[in-house]
């Protein structure tokens, strides 16, 4: 079975939730023998000379312009046509935006499968014409898909009610690799921190992500204590890019850049806090990293981290902007402690024998 992927920057080592995600899923689909063929962004790949495969998964590195609200689209057109050149039995599609090259995948005669990791109509950063592409990509999923994967119970039922779709609906989470705890402290030594003296945040410099917030909430607490890590950075510079880093600096905010492996499982391992404020997400792969390695998290209250079922203590309002500062405060001034969550659900093994399962249907339908 041949499956082209398109619709993601690609990976390894490149940032974004949908990238982490693919990393996960599809060498373990290549293990249990699909021909894996992920079609990459050139603009986003570091690796000199560039990786034709990687853990069985090949790779097609097309162009694309890197190019806010027009990159995503143009490069999936390119990437399904790519798929239809080598006959792919299916082509799936990751995320609304590039959703809207679906009918021209029907067009050529592929099979779709589009995974909806979320309603991206609600990033703050999109204008109205952005906004009208992704809920017209949605559409399109809704209507033409021959099967799609929602990463959680909020996705489904916006399918459900906005657009009575249910057939070929398949609620599958996203998944977390269970990590050992690193007993390392050389890389946060090098940032000049210590275990259980700092709070972590994770992700790229986009306004949904509400960094800024965090920001002015820990600077409010005026505690010594404890300092602010947050590993990530822009796709884009932006003027909320540039402001944020230019007011992390002022206020002595350590600022990692993008990082994965073994210096964020580093960072993860000896956090006292994760804190994810976020105003949008789909269901945050980093949150199940976080909880993977038993930290305390603190979260905003969204739909999508709400789904995660946490108990309310590791919730704080996002409409009530003291209630952020607040319950940092709450959690700083008790014990240490580490959570055992429950994360059966969340297992990358599980979720690529379902996907794989979704495959062989849409195959023979």
């Amino acid at each position: 079975m041949k499956v082209v992927v398109v619709g993601l920057r690609g990976f390894p080592n490149i940032q974004g939730g949908i990238e982490t995600h693919c990393e996960e899923l599809y060498p373990r689909l290549a293990k249990m023998g699909c021909q894996i063929i992920v079609v990459r962004r050139k603009g986003y790949i570091q690796e000199n000379p560039p990786l034709k495969n990687y853990k069985n998964v090949s790779f097609k590195d097309i162009i694309s312009p890197k190019i806010i609200g027009v990159e995503a689209a143009f490069h999936t057109f390119l990437g399904i046509f790519y798929a239809y050149k080598v006959k792919a039995d299916i082509v799936h599609i990751h995320a609304i935006g590039p959703a809207i090259t679906i009918p021209f995948a029907k067009m050529l005669g592929l099979k779709v499968v589009m995974t909806h990791h979320g309603p991206d109509y609600n990033r703050e950063k999109w204008g109205f014409f952005a906004k009208s592409i992704l809920k017209l990509g949605e559409y399109f999923a809704a209507k033409l898909a021959d099967g799609i994967i929602a990463i959680s119970t909020v996705i489904t039922d916006i399918l459900k009610k906005k657009y009575s779709r249910t057939k070929n609906v398949h609620l599958i989470y996203n998944g977390v690799t269970m990590l050992p705890q690193s007993n390392s402290t050389t890389y946060i030594s090098s940032l000049n921190l210590q275990p259980g003296k700092y709070i972590l945040a994770v992700g790229r410099f986009v306004q949904e992500k509400r960094f800024d917030k965090l920001i002015e909430a820990y600077i409010s607490l005026n505690n010594n204590d404890y300092k602010l890590v947050i590993a990530g950075d822009a796709d884009f510079e932006t003027n909320y890019s540039k402001t944020l880093k230019e007011n992390a600096m002022k206020n002595s905010i350590i600022l990692t850049g993008m990082i994965k492996g073994e210096k964020l499982q580093e960072l993860y391992s000896n956090a006292r806090l994760f804190v994810l404020p976020s105003s949008h997400e789909g269901l945050p792969i980093t949150l199940l990293e976080a909880m993977s390695h038993n930290i305390d998290v603190l979260v905003s209250n969204i739909p999508a981290n709400i789904s995660v079922k946490l108990a309310p203590n590791h919730y704080f309002d996002i409409n009530k902007p003291e209630d952020l500062k607040d319950k940092l405060i709450s959690k700083l001034s008790t014990a240490e402690y580490h959570p055992q969550y429950n994360l059966k659900e969340y297992n990358w093994d599980n979720i690529a024998q379902k996907t794989l399962h979704i495959y062989q249907n849409i195959i023979h339908l």
